[in-house]
């Protein structure tokens, strides 16, 4: 969709759960030419949306009769979109290599198979019978498990887990191994680099990435801008800086000269075309490019998110956590912008110090606001 608009110069709409069970669908609304809506446009809809709801002195003002309008099919669309991923390799392919993809039963099931074969690829698919109700489960980028066995199983290069509305993609090595957004974008940065194409020799990530991504790039010469959570605030630090290359730990990656969001087929095409370009294997590649620090991330169901940050005792332990971290770590606890939970963040020099306080802060929020 943010690719036929940005063809097409129009606004789009798209029905999505994201990667989260079909029961949390909402609507993801575009922008003209394909971008996120700003945070004022977003509001002034809601506004709106929340005026005819209260409007019940009138009738809704809503068309009726031949005033609905009609529906029509773009059969020409998804075309369209694989057309423009096979010619971002032109006129490189991918002969030989065997790749696994994940679709997660969801956007990318009609496409994925298509783009990767008309690339040259031998492509296997799993997640691919969607039922309306079985997008993400147990499937796709946050349940990466069913990939790294058929991974494995048919002796693949690599595998390719995307999620419902196919922006994320988490990839996998030939050995089974799980490679996140944090990973990916620093293999990214430094090939891009490499051949003097890393505007501004610099990346956007958010303040959930990786401790040992920031040293990695910082060893490898590349700056890197932080902004909080979401693709939007990376696209829109991508375009104030005229940056190229910008992403989220979770598999949001944007390539800026080449899409207008996170595109994970894209993405994956891309990653692809590098471990065939580089003569290596993923695993050797992904070998050293980073060195995360232990991570445990945690999601605590609460009654209002919005309470999170008025409760004293909560912000007090979350100081007291980052002062016993130091330089050494990282704590991060905010609401989620798609579900009734609070998301906490602990990174630490070991993994016992990292889930020792992630447990502290848990049980608090528990106890608290759950």
């Amino acid at each position: 969709m943010a690719h036929l608009c940005a063809l097409n110069g129009a606004p789009g709409a798209v029905v999505s759960a994201s990667h989260n069970p079909f029961f949390d669908n909402g609507i993801k609304v575009l922008a003209r030419g394909g971008l996120k809506l700003t945070d004022d446009v977003e509001a002034l809809i809601q506004a709106e949306m929340n005026s005819i709801l209260a409007d019940t002195d009138h009738a809704p003002r809503r068309p009726i009769g031949l005033d609905v309008g009609t529906i029509s099919t773009d059969e020409t669309g998804a075309l369209a979109y694989i057309e423009h991923l096979v010619t971002t390799l032109e006129p490189r392919g991918l002969a030989g290599m065997k790749v696994v993809v994940d679709c997660a039963h969801g956007a990318a099931t009609p496409v994925a198979v298509t783009a990767l074969s008309a690339l040259g690829a031998e492509v296997i698919a799993i997640g691919d019978d969607p039922d309306g109700t079985n997008i993400n489960d147990s499937v796709g980028s946050t349940h990466p498990e069913a990939l790294c066995a058929a991974v494995i199983e048919h002796g693949a290069n690599l595998g390719l887990a995307l999620d419902g509305d196919a922006d994320r993609l988490v990839a996998v090595d030939h050995l089974g191994r799980v490679l996140d957004g944090d990973v990916l974008i620093a293999l990214f940065a430094r090939d891009l680099k490499e051949r003097g194409q890393l505007s501004g020799d610099a990346v956007v990530v958010t303040v959930m990435s990786n401790l040992g991504f920031h040293r990695a790039m910082e060893a490898a010469g590349i700056s890197v801008r932080q902004v909080a959570v979401g693709d939007r605030n990376v696209l829109v630090a991508l375009d104030s800086e005229g940056l190229s290359l910008g992403g989220e730990q979770s598999g949001h990656v944007i390539f800026r000269q080449r899409s207008t969001t996170g595109d994970g087929l894209l993405t994956g095409i891309l990653l692809a075309d590098l471990v065939r370009r580089s003569g290596l294997d993923l695993a050797s590649l992904a070998e050293g490019a980073v060195t995360l620090y232990p991570q445990v991330l945690r999601a605590v169901p609460v009654a209002d998110t919005s309470m999170l940050e008025a409760n004293e005792a909560v912000t007090s332990r979350i100081a007291a956590t980052r002062d016993e971290l130091g330089a050494q770590g990282r704590v991060l606890v905010r609401a989620s912008g798609t579900e009734p939970v609070v998301r906490v963040m602990v990174e630490a020099a070991d993994a016992e110090t990292a889930q020792r306080l992630a447990d502290d802060l848990v049980d608090l929020i528990t106890r608290t606001l759950g």
